[in-house]
């Protein structure tokens, strides 16, 4: 098996196992590829068969990233290799093993606890989102930041982000605004902030008497884990400070209201001002794929929110917008993306409720959720 995920198992006191999955990518910052997709499902495939294991620890290599995200020049190579075609193999195969790993996680029968240290954006936060234990560090830096690149906050964005207080999800999806450890806490992106030692973490977990039963097992994982709880007293919080403001200026009934309110906002400071510009600077497609995908995944169940955001990003594979923001950020890195709309205003409606069409003649997704 390839190197691409480091994968070990930890004997505990009782003689039970904590089973381990390392991205190991760090000089791409651990970004999800395909063939770590696929190790990391093969292995679960394993894993879940077994009655010793306790807890599935997942975290990256390297000491800067979980994992920035999806390998997104491999798909720039099959948006240019495709273009044109109707349809991109890549793309549809990529984002239906990927959304299928984070499914699995979110439903695992074994408690799943993920480590997010350092970088954890896009990719990496459908992972991190999947866990039971969402664990972040004071070194933790967390975005969805599609806005700049012309997809969209998928991994399930449509889920979690639907479920922050307040506008912050529609905030952090219209924005792409990094946040830390502390602020993933205060607004429910993360369970609790731990000191950014996992192998202490590990440790002390291995030392541990666990149950055959995962219920309880999960309340010692919890008892663990507060006890590594770190100080988050010294981190600044933004994010929350302006959450009222965010609420004032994200309530509108359209997307275009709310983005005229929010460039228009008189009441700014360096944080809001950075935040503001990547939504000045960022793709229109994206910016009406953020309020749409919140607004049809209300009430949809976790499985149809996966089905819904294959779609959506297949679709943008198979647009032009996606494939040169990633050009510009990534390949040529010029930082001057040619999106095919100049403007929010200047989106068809019609245009976006394309993007909801499924593009296969039978969904990939068409059981997850099922049995």
């Amino acid at each position: 098996m390839s190197d691409c995920v480091l994968f070990s198992e930890m004997p505990t006191a009782c003689g039970q196992v904590i089973a381990r999955a390392t991205l190991n990518a760090p000089k791409a910052l651990n970004a999800l590829g395909l063939d770590m997709i696929q190790a990391l499902s093969a292995k679960l495939d394993e894993w879940e068969q077994r009655d010793d294991i306790v807890a599935l620890w997942l975290d990256g290599a390297g000491g800067k990233a979980f994992c920035a995200g999806g390998d997104i020049v491999q798909m720039h190579k099959s948006m240019v290799k495709h273009a044109g075609e109707g349809r991109n193999p890549f793309t549809e195969q990529y984002f239906a093993e990927e959304y299928a790993l984070d499914y699995r996680l979110h439903r695992s029968r074994i408690p799943v606890v993920v480590f997010g240290d350092g970088i954890v954006m896009g990719g990496g936060m459908g992972l991190l989102q999947g866990a039971d234990f969402r664990l972040v560090t004071p070194r933790s830096k967390m975005a969805m930041p599609e806005i700049t690149i012309g997809l969209f906050p998928d991994v399930g964005g449509s889920w979690f982000l639907n479920r922050l207080p307040g506008k912050a999800g529609l905030f952090l999806g219209l924005t792409g605004v990094h946040i830390n450890g502390r602020e993933a806490v205060d607004v429910g992106l993360a369970d609790r902030m731990v000191d950014g030692d996992a192998d202490a973490l590990l440790a002390a977990l291995a030392a541990q008497h666990f149950s055959p039963e995962a219920r309880d097992n999960r309340a010692v994982l919890y008892r663990v884990f507060k006890q590594h709880e770190a100080d988050m007293s010294a981190l600044a919080h933004p994010l929350t400070d302006h959450l009222p403001l965010i609420n004032s200026l994200c309530d509108g009934e359209s997307l275009q209201v709310v983005v005229e309110q929010l460039l228009s906002a008189k009441d700014r400071d360096s944080w809001l001002d950075r935040a503001l510009g990547t939504l000045a600077k960022g793709c229109p497609q994206t910016a009406h794929l953020v309020w749409e995908q919140l607004d049809r995944s209300t009430y949809l169940s976790l499985a149809e929110v996966f089905r819904m955001e294959w779609c959506l990003a297949v679709q943008c594979s198979l647009h032009g917008d996606f494939r040169e923001g990633v050009r510009a950020l990534l390949i040529d890195k010029d930082g001057k993306p040619g999106f095919r709309h100049r403007s929010i205003a200047d989106v068809p409606r019609d245009y976006i409720d394309r993007y909801f069409d499924c593009p296969a003649p039978v969904h990939p997704l068409a059981s997850l959720g099922e049995g």
